[in-house]
């Protein structure tokens, strides 16, 4: 693959009713003898899919950057979570197990930990690879098999992602790739061998799913939107709480969906800080995303470009400011000159009200808000109908985790931004879903208990 911005990087056709189909009766047949193994066994085949991707890091973040458009050291952070995700998932494979409860008169009863069947995974265009690896590594610890579809903007690093699979020694068929949009995601969600669907997008979609596997009783995850609070207070380490306001706000071109896109500022410190955080935003480098020094790299599609584009317009006419950026950005590189760039935009004269602070814009637009008391920044932080992520920059330790508590959001940061370690949960309150991916609470969605209750001496018979 090379680098072609604006232009067709490859066609694939899309998954129908039928291939959906095989894809499941693949997977199911996996199933039985994936299901069968020991956690052990399991373990060594997972702990071979990541040594394969650590290995090729290089090759798979290059090939991620130009499926996605992000930049090459933001692809290879990527890739490293992805491997690291698998390691840590085939590390509890060999530890699943259910408990031993006595029960009086020698009787007792035990629990056990089975597998669900054949899992669906649905993902996201922002990182494809990752999205993969965070809902496959859980769905295989726990014997499970699982179909995954990811965008049809980003179709390309997933089916290496399953060669690699195939490599390590799973049985054929045990991570099958779909392709398609929501036709296809249709027939997967309505298969009747498909046992849990695991998606990760927009509200609006993860709502049509949810409806979907109801009428199947299936259960499912959501990782939808955000439009998460970033609190700086007047106590904190002003150059730490820029970095955070960058880190909150500008990976991946904007496009992630637990950005900390509502910058609130204790009023005190609004000038210092906004000052520092445009002076900043004015210094990263966009352009060549293949390049070493590139840190912002083109948008995933013109009508995605264009979007927000429309959302920093109406602000415009809402009353907010433009402090920078916030236009198109064509690089000095004539092969670049078709690709959907724009220069990362900071708002100011922001209020609660304005479209640009209520909505998700999924872009690199950092609305900053000013406040006075901690009382007041927390309920205009509670005041959405999401609640993915929040954070808090202050030296006030007990500040920070009195804000956390009272934060409704289900990944909060205190000095930090959008650090995303596997072992952590990950998931939404509100709005923005349910369900945790990553960390031992993972293990809860893509397994069922069975309760076995054994009895030692004669049935006690009230008949």
């Amino acid at each position: 693959f090379k680098m072609c911005p604006g232009r067709v990087l490859c066609k694939l056709p899309c998954s129908g009713e039928k291939e959906v189909d095989l894809a499941v009766q693949s997977a199911k047949a996996a199933f039985k003898i994936w299901s069968q193994m020991s956690g052990m066994e399991r373990c060594r085949v997972m702990l071979e899919a990541a040594r394969i991707i650590r290995e090729q890091r290089e090759e798979i973040a290059t090939m991620e950057t130009i499926n996605n458009g992000k930049s090459i050291f933001e692809a290879r952070v990527d890739i490293d979570i992805s491997w690291q995700c698998l390691e840590y998932y085939a590390g509890l494979a060999g530890s699943l197990a259910g408990e031993h409860i006595q029960l009086p008169g020698g009787s007792f009863g035990y629990t056990r930990r089975e597998p669900l069947g054949v899992c669906v995974g649905i993902g996201a265009w922002n990182y494809p690879f990752q999205i993969a690896c965070w809902k496959s590594g859980p769905a295989l610890a726990c014997g499970n098999a699982m179909v995954f579809k990811p965008s049809p903007f980003t179709p390309i690093s997933v089916v290496r992602l399953a060669e690699i699979f195939t490599e390590a020694g799973v049985p054929k068929g045990l991570f099958n790739v779909v392709q398609g949009g929501a036709a296809t995601g249709q027939f997967l969600c309505q298969h009747p061998d498909v046992a849990k669907i695991s998606f990760t997008g927009s509200v609006p979609t993860g709502m049509k799913i949810m409806e979907m596997a109801a009428k199947g009783i299936k259960p499912v995850t959501l990782e939808l939107g955000g439009k998460s609070p970033l609190i700086i207070f007047s106590d904190s380490d002003l150059d730490n709480a820029v970095k955070g306001a960058l880190m909150a706000n500008f990976l991946t071109q904007g496009e992630v969906c637990c950005n900390g896109t509502r910058v609130f500022v204790e009023r005190k410190i609004l000038d210092t800080f906004t000052k520092e955080v445009v002076k900043c935003t004015q210094k990263i480098k966009i352009g060549d995303p293949l390049l070493e020094d590139t840190r912002m790299g083109a948008l995933i599609n013109q009508p995605h470009l264009n979007r927000v584009q429309g959302f920093i317009k109406q602000a415009k006419e809402q009353g907010a400011q433009v402090l920078c950026g916030g236009d198109l950005y064509v690089p000095d590189d004539p092969k670049l000159k078709n690709g959907y760039y724009m220069r990362p935009c900071v708002l100011g004269n922001c209020k609660d009200d304005m479209t640009c602070v209520k909505e998700e814009i999924f872009g690199p637009v950092m609305a900053i808000l000013p406040f006075d008391t901690e009382e007041e920044v927390v309920e205009r932080a509670n005041a959405t109908k999401f609640g993915l992520a929040g954070g808090v920059f202050t030296r006030d330790i007990q500040k920070a985790h009195r804000v956390v508590a009272a934060l409704k959001a289900g990944m909060c940061f205190i000095n930090n931004y959008n650090v995303s370690p596997v072992e952590l949960p990950f998931g939404g309150y509100k709005s923005s879903g349910f369900g945790r991916e990553n960390g031992r609470a993972a293990i809860e969605y893509y397994s069922q208990l069975k309760t076995v209750c054994v009895e030692m001496g004669d049935v006690e018979s009230v008949f």
